[in-house]
């Protein structure tokens, strides 16, 4: 059946909305993009004209609007968040599909993390993601007291409200083709990354991004891993960063201006960047054998690359990860828009 899964091979910002409505541009069999996960990490893309979408509940893959939005019982919904996207995007009920099962992102949750001093600690973006998660797994039980709430029970969502399982099934045995964009990276996992508790409050693996869509293993016939030059995380004690540099250094050695930096989508606070770990994505790669790989961000090698240049920088680092990771990488992302496709390629190694 032919099913899409993007997945992060690191610590999320790999550009996996990028690549996911790249599929959807590529494969004119792509019906559906598949949002899981919450609200506390946003996917950016740009659309046919030219403009860039940042969205922290609908998909990036489909911001061109060539297909159907479905939020499945895995995703948790900040209302407010998801009505300004449909709105951004001019998107309702003929083509935004949400499972009755998908649970609400609250005031009460937001406020919990706010309390908790999870952002200091772990580095949490205080979305309520994580407390909704909470939410659902304590079932109602007396001794924690924020409850859990679900898209049927929210009037302003009723509209939209579907069988989402059964619009999926749907699709896949008609052929078509459905893109599971998968928020965060592998390292970030709460089960597989390695980092508990600097990790995020679900498993962030193809597997995991697959079970909150609802959708069989025997479904999936693609799974494409997105990784990075230099790896990010949130600002704050979020965790351990393999060679933790700074920005300046890394705009000194690209030849980007002097005062680039990269910022949070939710917290808009600076993210720390590290050099490449190929140890990492390694595991990465284990725990989730993708078909495809794809490195983003080779403009932070080599500014020169912005536009699909592969300047000879660019070739010798892409070379020294193949080797460290042990695959051929298959597309090249140099910009914010660009990729470039190397399928079963020989090698990008320089002569």
């Amino acid at each position: 059946m032919p099913l899409s899964i993007v997945v992060g091979g690191q610590f999320g910002s790999e550009g996996k909305g990028k690549v996911a409505l790249e599929i959807v541009r590529r494969d004119s069999s792509c019906v559906a993009a598949v949002r899981v996960g919450g609200s506390n990490s946003g996917h950016t893309a740009v659309d046919r004209h030219g403009v860039t979408r940042v969205l922290r509940q609908i998909p990036a893959a489909a911001i061109d609007r060539s297909v159907s939005v479905v939020l499945p019982p895995g995703s948790y919904i900040d209302v407010g968040v998801l009505r300004k996207e449909l709105d951004e995007l001019g998107l309702g009920p003929d083509s935004v599909f949400v499972s009755p099962m998908a649970r609400i992102i609250t005031s009460d949750h937001r406020t919990w993390e706010s309390d908790s001093e999870l952002g200091g600690e772990i580095g949490s973006t205080q979305s309520g993601t994580g407390a909704a998660v909470l939410s659902s797994v304590a079932r109602g039980a007396r001794n924690f007291d924020i409850r859990a709430v679900m898209a049927a029970d929210v009037p302003e969502l009723v509209s939209f409200l579907r069988n989402t399982d059964e619009i999926l099934r749907a699709f896949l045995d008609t052929g078509k083709r459905v893109v599971v964009e998968g928020t965060q990276g592998f390292g970030l996992s709460l089960l597989h990354g390695g980092f508990w508790p600097k990790a995020t409050s679900r498993d962030t693996t193809a597997a995991g991004l697959l079970s909150e869509s609802g959708m069989s293993p025997l479904d999936v016939d693609d799974v494409t891993m997105v990784i990075r030059c230099h790896p990010i995380r949130v600002a704050g004690a979020s965790g351990p960063l393999t060679g933790e540099m700074d920005w300046s250094a890394i705009a000194r050695e690209a030849g980007l201006p002097d005062d680039y930096k990269e910022y949070t989508t939710v917290t808009k606070r600076v993210r720390r960047v590290g050099k490449f770990d190929a140890e990492l994505v390694r595991r990465a790669i284990r725990a989730n054998q993708p078909n495809r790989i794809v490195l983003n961000h080779l403009d932070y090698i080599d500014a020169a690359a912005r536009g699909g240049h592969i300047t000879r920088q660019v070739r010798e680092f892409v070379s020294s990860v193949e080797v460290g990771i042990g695959r051929k990488v298959n597309w090249l992302g140099t910009g914010p828009s660009e990729l470039i496709h190397l399928e079963n390629p020989k090698s990008v190694a320089v002569a």
